[in-house]
């Protein structure tokens, strides 16, 4: 007896997305090449043909290479062609701007194409270039007091130290973490954060680049789930955490102790968590706050989004991250359609503040234009 295999189903949300993904890969694509090779430039024959399948094979291979699932090879040319595309196609639109300043003042073709097309080509270079520059490079510290009425004196000039969203992936960035790592010692906070998005993959296929985590010497360290861990045994991240001395705030707190001074540190599971299938795993702030004492609470979620529940559960303070701050500009328009805050110190309700760190690492394309990676050190006062 023989067996075939079953064929994908065609479903309509299947055609549409097919459908809306090869209308932005012609449009990433055929923007920048009419930028740069214009039929109005008359380069000399073959520039523009040449450049057309140089172009369409690109595409091609973009869309052909985020199929491969599991190869980080593929994810790494894959993304870097994304990343470098988004970038050619944005700066076009602005350069168009020139090209129509320098038609209205009589500028004739050729050479008004051409001036553009160079203009272009050196600009997608430089952000490219400077874009990979700011992802690889250890994040700057970036520095912020926040007041939080409710704080016990006895905590005032705490420190926290905030690492969010390392995106551990098909680049090996173990040297990268090691200096993240030592960026963070130096700091000497009271208490160190990750707040998610650790990795693109499992604990087992990135721990050499998780690994430096376990040297973070901050007597407290507290660590929660990212919507990328549901995609990769997010169980597997919180056993592994907690083997490099992390405590996991799985959906509970813990409560730091100064005499009789209280500060709550509580933790939830991305809302991903709810749909994950993975068992015992969900955002559950109730069950997170139970039992905590009368005092001021921070509160670590992954997703700026959830300050809504942390308001009406009198949350002194949430910390976030998942934006990257867009990441790529002006990719943070469209993460502001999503989320209520980009990034930095945010006032919610009457009490509940956001700090939302624009993140450590990056995800996908290895570039950051003009959202500068961070590692943040918060000092909480009391006044």
């Amino acid at each position: 007896m023989t067996t075939t295999a079953a064929r994908p189903r065609i479903t309509v949300r299947r055609v549409v997305f097919t459908l809306v993904l090869l209308t932005v890969t012609t449009l990433l694509f055929w923007v920048p090449f009419e930028g740069l090779f214009a039929a109005s430039a008359q380069w000399p024959d073959p520039v523009r043909p040449v450049a057309a399948v140089v172009f369409a094979a690109a595409a091609v291979a973009m869309i052909v290479l985020f199929t491969r699932r599991g190869s980080d090879r593929a994810a790494r040319t894959s993304h870097f062609l994304l990343g470098f595309v988004w970038i050619a196609f944005v700066w076009t639109l602005l350069t168009d701007l020139v090209r129509l300043g320098m038609a209205l003042g009589g500028v004739e073709n050729p050479f008004r194409s051409r001036f553009i097309a160079v203009l272009l080509a050196v600009l997608i270079v430089a952000v490219t270039v400077h874009g990979v520059y700011e992802a690889m490079r250890v994040p700057r510290v970036k520095r912020q007091d926040v007041v939080l009425p409710r704080l016990d004196p006895a905590f005032d000039g705490l420190t926290v130290a905030v690492i969010t969203d390392t995106h551990y992936g098909a680049i090996n960035r173990a040297k990268w973490s090691r200096g993240m790592v030592d960026a963070v010692n130096r700091l000497n906070a009271d208490v160190a954060v990750h707040v998610g998005d650790i990795a693109d993959g499992t604990a087992e296929q990135r721990l050499d680049q998780a690994a430096p985590l376990g040297d973070v010497t901050a007597p407290h360290r507290f660590y929660i789930t990212g919507n990328h861990e549901y995609y990769s045994n997010a169980q597997g991240w919180i056993d592994l955490m907690t083997r490099l001395g992390w405590k996991a705030l799985h959906n509970e707190h813990v409560t730091l102790d100064r005499g009789d001074a209280r500060l709550v540190f509580a933790g939830i599971d991305d809302p991903t968590a709810d749909h994950s299938g993975e068992p015992g795993h969900s955002a559950d702030l109730r069950r997170a706050l139970d039992g905590a004492p009368d005092a001021a609470v921070v509160l670590l979620a992954h997703q700026p989004s959830e300050v809504r529940k942390a308001v009406e559960a009198g949350v002194d303070l949430q910390l976030s991250g998942h934006t990257h701050g867009g990441q790529i500009w002006p990719f943070h328009y469209l993460v502001r359609l999503q989320q209520p805050v980009v990034a930095g110190l945010s006032a919610h309700g009457d009490r509940t503040q956001l700090y939302t760190s624009r993140g450590s690492g990056f995800w996908g394309p290895p570039m950051r234009v003009f959202a500068p990676s961070e590692i943040t050190l918060l000092t909480l006062r009391s006044r």
